[in-house]
């Protein structure tokens, strides 16, 4: 199946149709048994109507949502539709993919190696990867296999991530040898830092080991024996399968359905991080073999111990309390950190086990398990709206914890929305009145022409076509664009496909002789996603 391409702006009217046609439909189309039934039963009564509330509100056109209960799943079902304009409403098999809540997998994957003692969690990395290095001698030597999991090695937030987001040319071992050339920004072991790029080492590492790549140990030893049989740990494979969920993101304020993807937006090489793609009846059986610590309900095989469970549930790397607005209030935490694959922190009284997962301009998703209850919950989304799964995991999570009186989650989450947009209309505007927009460039446009080399990164390019510079990522097919000049000698990249969301400012530092002897990147807006790590890039020109 080709990816559908046309651009359809998103109608309020239309979402609302769209939305509640699932409610409409009988029964009988989602083969809903009287054992089902009753498992349907426990859950809110309204909960149908909620969903379908949310997502119009967030202009999210299709949701996948999962809930398992006490070794039991009450709820697996589809919402909404799969692409804008089009009928085809999304079904339990409907695939989405869930980009960072795949960690979880790699991790459960490194931890049956670790069962059957084909790896230790503190084999340093090196054991395995003699061609494993990090910026300094330390960090490279006493790198374990945990430490790839738990983003505390030192490295900044998103570091590397421009090797993999938009897809670049580099093959996964290329990406992971580039490593050595990418600053760190703190001591090992020292802070909290997101990071990508070392998942991908993991996957390397796996296929070190096993002899076979981390894709066929992801579908054999955990897709197979699941029963997850539509789930794909390829994101490559994704736009082949015929029931998906079309991307959607908001362009200029229009959500519209993405173009060209999964090629604008990820790789192969990223799998590992972020690749896999899934539905809510495979999702729930997910959900299942993590509450149930291990144990296949399928075949009655236990995948890893309680023990493994308990390991991967476990913070290692403190992380910063996150406060919330008012509206938000129970949110508030009181512990916080990372696992193994695996956020933690509180829900009100309750350890809340969750990952969030995000692909810019695409898919976003949440799981969360509440192992105190014997609960989990995923929702997978198309469209890049973290409100939308908030708020409908938070309002799931609130009705198994037993409080006596909901909370409005929806209106909360709907607060955090529009406060987080015009921050970032605020900061925009700012930046827009301190610019000079009377100065001019310092030196002719043809003068800032030339290839810039980053160590880590590679070469880009300036060239000055029709009269207008233009900048072309050389490793990175989809980042090409126009340079505006913004005022001295800094311009704004303004990428040719605007569904990227990543305009960069990029500064040229003249020397006394008027060369440039260096260009400097960051992003444009707090809204440019943290993957685009412009900030890091210390371009020089090469030499002719």
């Amino acid at each position: 199946m080709k990816p559908i391409t046309t651009d359809i702006p998103l109608r309020k009217h239309f979402v609302r149709i769209a939305v509640f046609a699932i409610l409409l439909v009988t029964p009988s189309l989602f083969n809903v048994s009287l054992a089902q039934q009753s498992e349907l039963d426990l859950l809110p009564e309204d909960l149908d109507q909620y969903i379908a509330q949310v997502l119009e509100r967030f202009e999210v056109p299709g949701a996948s949502v999962s809930v398992v209960k006490d070794g039991k799943t009450l709820l697996a079902k589809g919402y909404g539709v799969k692409a804008i304009g089009k009928p085809d409403l999304v079904d339990d098999q409907t695939l989405f993919c869930i980009a960072s809540n795949t960690k979880a997998f790699t991790a459960t994957l490194l931890a049956m190696l670790v069962e059957e003692g084909t790896i230790g969690w503190d084999d340093p990395v090196i054991d395995h990867l003699p061609w494993f290095r990090m910026a300094d001698s330390y960090t490279t030597n006493h790198m374990t296999i945990e430490d790839l999991l738990v983003h505390r090695s030192g490295l900044g937030l998103g570091a590397g991530d421009l090797l993999q987001f938009p897809p670049t040319t580099y093959t996964r071992r290329e990406i992971a040898e580039r490593l050595k050339d990418i600053p760190l920004s703190s001591s090992f072991r020292q802070r909290y830092a997101y990071d990508n790029i070392l998942y991908l080492v993991a996957s390397e590492l796996v296929q070190e080991v096993t002899g076979t790549t981390w894709e066929e140990n992801v579908e054999t030893r955990i897709f197979d024996k699941l029963g997850m049989k539509q789930s794909v740990p390829r994101i490559s494979a994704l736009m082949q399968k015929p029931n998906i969920a079309y991307p959607h993101t908001p362009v200029n304020g229009v959500v519209t359905l993405g173009k060209n993807f999964p090629d604008i937006r990820m790789g192969d090489v990223s799998n590992a991080a972020g690749g896999i793609s899934s539905n809510a009846q495979d999702m729930a059986k997910w959900l299942l073999l993590q509450l149930d610590s291990g144990l296949n309900r399928v075949s009655g095989e236990r995948l890893y111990s309680p023990a493994t469970a308990e390991r991967l549930w476990t913070a290692v790397t403190p992380m910063p309390l996150y406060k919330p607005i008012a509206p938000l209030v129970p949110l508030t935490q009181i512990y916080s950190g990372y696992g193994l694959g695996f956020r933690v922190h509180n829900f009100r009284e309750h350890k809340l086990v969750t990952h969030t997962g995000g692909l810019s301009g695409a898919y976003y998703s949440r799981v969360a398990l509440l192992p105190e209850l014997n609960l989990g919950v995923a929702v997978l989304t198309n469209q890049e709206s973290s409100a939308a799964y908030d708020a409908i995991v938070h309002d799931i999570l609130d009705y198994f914890s037993g409080e006596k009186q909901r909370f409005d989650w929806l209106e909360g989450h709907t607060k955090l929305d529009s406060l987080r947009k015009l921050r970032i209309a605020d900061w925009e505007r700012s930046s827009a009145d301190q610019r000079d927009s009377t100065s001019s460039p310092s030196l002719s446009l043809r003068a800032y022409e030339g290839t810039y080399r980053d160590a880590w990164y590679g070469d880009v390019s300036v060239t000055l076509v029709g009269g207008k510079l233009r900048i072309n990522f050389e490793q990175t097919p989809a980042m090409e664009g126009l340079l505006e000049h913004w005022q001295y000698d800094t311009f704004v990249a303004r990428w040719d496909d605007r569904s990227l969301k990543s305009d960069a400012f990029v500064s040229f530092v003249i020397d006394p002789d008027g060369k440039v002897e260096e260009v400097r990147m960051k992003a444009f807006s707090p809204a440019v996603n943290f993957s685009r790590d412009f900030h890091d890039l210390e371009l020089f020109p090469v030499e002719n």
